[in-house]
């Protein structure tokens, strides 16, 4: 069955038992999309099952029926990795789990790993990058792994909440060619950036960053107003941000290769990712 692929977009989708990465992949082609992001296991804790276990070439042919190639399946690293923490037994945990995380990935055959830079808690932004670098040059990243790191709302003593903060980290890490970023359009609103102006704002990271190190937009609305430091995603559309904003920046021509996923709440308890991704295909919100 051939999808379409003018646009690259999907959602967060589960990966949970019986199916897992087979019902992914079948729960992302329930939204129409031919990208997803998932979990390798609960981003809460370090519990995990075998990747024997996965169905992972099940799903891998049903990502082949469906000609979605597999560059188009992103994993999020779990929240409970800290790599900027000044407890040393934090980072080495960070090493550990964040390297197994890796495997599990690899093993999926996908590239893109999301990861939270961590924070620095009682400390100070500087030592908190130095401990990021640190712990990002003890990892052993297997061949064809990228770690994308995410912009942060700069809520607390969150690091990465500029572009600034995360061209540091990358300047420090000894294998660049392992690391990209993940945009985050909420977080980069809440953190005081001016998304409203998709070429200035992807200038500006091209500036810093340089858009060949932009791998993944994760394509939110905010439910908290401009520069409020407060991580709260709203649908698309229903938030502070508006729908033209987030749709001028997922249709613009410098990400058509860059893959987009939506973080929205359920409506109702139930996804709303199949129509907000219909939505944004044809540019304009459905009514109802």
């Amino acid at each position: 069955m051939e999808r379409k692929t003018d646009l690259l977009i999907g959602s967060h989708v589960r990966m949970t038992a019986p199916g897992y990465f087979e019902g992914a992949v079948q729960e992302l082609l329930s939204y129409d999309a031919n990208a997803g992001m998932l979990y390798t296991g609960a981003p809460q804790n370090s519990v995990r099952v075998p990747m024997e276990r996965m169905r992972i070439e099940e799903g891998k042919e049903l990502l082949r029926a469906h000609q979605i190639p597999l560059k188009n399946i992103v994993v999020h690293a779990p929240y409970i990795i800290n790599p900027g923490s000044l407890d040393p037994e934090k980072r080495d945990f960070a090493v550990s789990f964040l390297s197994e995380e890796m495997k599990r990935a690899a093993a999926l055959g996908v590239r893109d790993v999301v990861l939270h830079p961590g924070s620095y808690t009682t400390g100070d932004p500087e030592t908190g990058i130095r401990n990021v670098i640190g712990t990002l040059n003890r990892l052993e990243i297997p061949e064809g792994i990228v770690i994308a790191l995410e912009t942060m709302a700069g809520s607390g003593s969150q690091i990465g909440r500029t572009l600034e903060e995360l061209a540091g980290i990358l300047d420090g890490v000894k294998a660049p060619e392992h690391f990209a970023v993940c945009l985050d359009t909420c977080h980069m609103f809440a953190a005081g950036y001016d998304v409203s102006d998709a070429d200035r704002l992807l200038a500006g990271f091209d500036h810093v960053l340089g858009l060949k190190l932009l791998h993944v937009i994760h394509l939110n609305d905010s439910k908290e107003p401009f520069n409020s430091h407060k991580d709260r995603h709203a649908n698309l559309g229903r938030g502070m941000i508006g729908f033209a904003v987030l749709n001028a920046i997922a249709h613009h021509p410098l990400t058509s290769s860059v893959v987009k996923i939506l973080e929205t709440p359920y409506i109702d308890g139930k996804p709303p990712y199949r129509e907000e991704i219909a939505e944004i295909r044809r540019g304009c919100l459905d009514p109802n």
